[in-house]
C-alpha cells in the first residue's frame, strides 16, 4: 500500500533528501497556456465567457453568476444547528489568532529630530477563492475571510464554482458561511476564469478588480494566480495536501495511521509521509493502514494517495536525521509525535504549520485550532507562509525629519548624489536651506 524508503546507515545531502520522496506531478507551468487563454476570454467577453466556462468545466452554468444577497441570507437561516455552532466557534478562534498577527506600528528614532514610522496598511479589496470538487469547504471560507477582515480590508468578493447537485448554484454551506461572516458579494464561478474575473473585474456583473487574490484551488487555479500576479498580489500557488509525521517508538500506531489517512482522503495526489527511527512503529503503522483504510469512506481515493510515489514510510537512524528529512521536504503540515516533541521542534525550520504531540492532529488545524489551514505546499514552505492577516497588509515607512536633522546629513546626501551622477537629488536638499 505504501512504499518504504530506508535511510539507515546513510547520510544523504540536502539535495538528495529533497529528491527522496517524489511529489505528485503537478506542473503549473504546463497549465499556463490553457489558463492564459481562459483569462483572456474573460477579459474580452466577461460574464458570457464565465457562463460558457461553467458549462465546460462545472457541468452547467449558474442561473445568475452574482449571487442574490437574499439567497445568502436564506442559506444562513438554513444552516443546520450543529454546523452553525461549529462555524461560530471556528470564527471566534480564527479571529483571536489573526489579531495576534497584526503588527503594531513601530517608531524608530534615527537621530534627534529624525524618525521612521513603520505602519501596516490593509489593501482596499480582496478576491477570495473557495474550491469545489470532491469535498465542500465552508471552513476555507472562514480561513480566507477572517484574516482579511482582521487586517482591515474593507471590500471582500468571494468566488466558488457552481455545483450541479445544487441547481448549478454555490453549495449552500459555502453561502451560509459567507453570510455568517457578513460577506454579501459572492459569485458562482470557478477555476482560472474566476481568478481572472477577480483580478481584472467584470463590469457587467458590477465586479470591480481586487488588489489581492487568495485561496486554495487545483493546478489551473494555481496557474491562473501565476498569470495574474503583477496585476494583483496573490497568497501562494497551493497544490495537493501534504502531511509529514515524525514519530519515534513512543508514538501510537493507530493514531499515526489515522493522521496519514486523514490527509490522504483529500485527493489522489495528496501526500502522506511517516519518518521514524523505529522499525517496529513502521511495521505497526503499515498494519494499521491496511486495517483502517478498508473501512474509510474515501477508500479508493486513499489507496491511490498512499500507493503513489508521493507517500512513503521513511526509516532513519535517529531523530536528528528525521528533522533533516522534514526540513528538506518542507511539508505543508508537520506532526511531531515523539516522547519530547518540544525538543525536536528546535531542530526543524521548514513547514507550513507544525502540530506538537499526540493530541494536536492536523484535523484540529483544519478546523478548530485557531491556526489557518491555507498553507504552502510543494516545498514552498522553505520561503513562503500560509494565509494570515499579514497576507492582506503592506508595511509602509513614514519618514519625518525636522530642519536640523536634515541639515546634519545634507553633505552626505550631496556626496552620494554627485557620486551617482544624480546632482538634482542633492539640489533638492540644498534648496530647503536657500529658500
Amino acid at each position: 500500500m505504501i512504499q518504504t524508503i530506508d535511510l539507515r546507515g546513510r547520510r544523504p545531502s540536502s539535495s538528495e533528501l529533497r529528491a527522496l520522496v517524489h511529489r505528485a506531478e503537478v506542473d503549473v507551468s504546463a497549465a499556463i497556456p490553457v489558463v492564459s487563454g481562459i483569462i483572456d476570454d474573460v477579459r474580452a467577453r466577461g460574464a458570457e465567457a464565465l457562463a460558457e466556462q461553467s458549462d465546460r468545466f462545472d457541468g452547467g452554468r449558474a442561473p445568475a453568476i452574482r449571487v442574490d444577497p437574499a439567497a445568502i441570507t436564506a442559506a444562513v437561516a438554513k444552516l443546520p444547528r450543529e454546523i452553525r455552532a461549529a462555524l461560530d466557534e471556528v470564527i471566534g478562534r480564527e479571529r483571536t489568532a489573526s489579531r495576534a498577527q497584526v503588527p503594531p506600528p513601530a517608531v524608530t528614532t534615527i537621530a534627534p529630530g529624525a524618525r521612521i514610522t513603520q505602519r501596516w496598511q490593509p489593501v482596499d479589496r480582496v478576491g477570495l477563492y473557495i474550491p469545489g470538487g470532491k469535498a465542500v469547504y465552508p471552513s476555507s471560507v472562514v480561513m480566507n475571510v477572517v484574516p482579511a477582515q482582521v487586517a482591515g480590508v474593507g471590500s471582500i468578493a468571494l468566488a466558488s464554482p457552481p455545483q450541479a447537485d445544487f441547481d448549478h448554484g454555490i453549495h449552500p454551506l459555502i453561502l451560509g458561511a459567507a453570510g455568517v461572516l457578513g460577506v454579501d458579494e459572492v459569485y458562482a464561478m470557478g477555476g482560472a476564469g474566476a481568478i481572472g474575473a477577480l483580478a481584472y473585474g467584470v463590469p457587467s456583473l458590477s465586479l470591480d478588480p481586487v488588489d489581492v487574490v487568495a485561496g486554495p484551488g487545483n493546478v489551473y487555479v494555481a496557474a491562473a494566480k501565476r498569470v495574474v500576479q503583477g496585476a494583483v498580489g496573490i497568497d501562494a500557488e497551493a497544490g495537493p495536501s501534504e502531511v509529514l509525521v515524525i514519530a519515534d517508538g513512543g508514538a501510537h500506531p493507530v493514531v499515526v495511521a489515522a493522521d496519514l489517512i486523514s490527509q490522504a482522503e483529500h485527493d489522489e495526489s495528496a501526500a502522506a509521509v511517516l519518518v521514524t527511527d523505529s522499525p517496529e512503529l513502521a511495521d505497526a503503522v503499515r498494519a494499521e493502514l491496511e486495517r483502517q483504510v478498508a473501512r474509510t469512506a474515501a477508500r479508493e481515493r486513499v489507496l491511490v494517495s498512499l500507493g503513489g510515489p508521493q507517500s512513503a514510510i521513511v526509516l532513519v537512524d535517529d531523530l536528528d536525521t528525521a528533522a533533516r528529512v522534514s526540513d528538506a521536504y518542507a511539508p505543508e503540515h508537520l506532526e511531531i509525535q515523539t516522547v519530547d516533541p518540544e525538543a525536536l521542534l528546535d531542530r526543524v525550520s521548514h513547514a507550513g504549520a507544525i502540530f506538537l504531540g499526540t493530541h494536536s492532529p492536523v484535523s484540529l488545524g483544519d478546523y478548530l485550532a485557531g491556526s489557518n489551514h491555507i498553507l504552502p505546499t510543494g516545498g514552498t514552505a522553505r520561503f513562503t507562509a500560509g494565509i494570515s492577516a499579514v497576507t492582506f497588509l503592506r508595511p509602509q515607512q513614514v519618514v519625518q525629519y525636522d530642519a536640523d536633522a536634515l541639515r546634519a546629513v545634507a553633505h552626505h546626501i550631496r556626496a552620494m548624489s554627485d557620486a551617482e551622477q544624480l546632482p538634482a537629488h542633492g539640489d533638492a536638499v540644498d534648496a530647503r536651506f536657500r529658500a
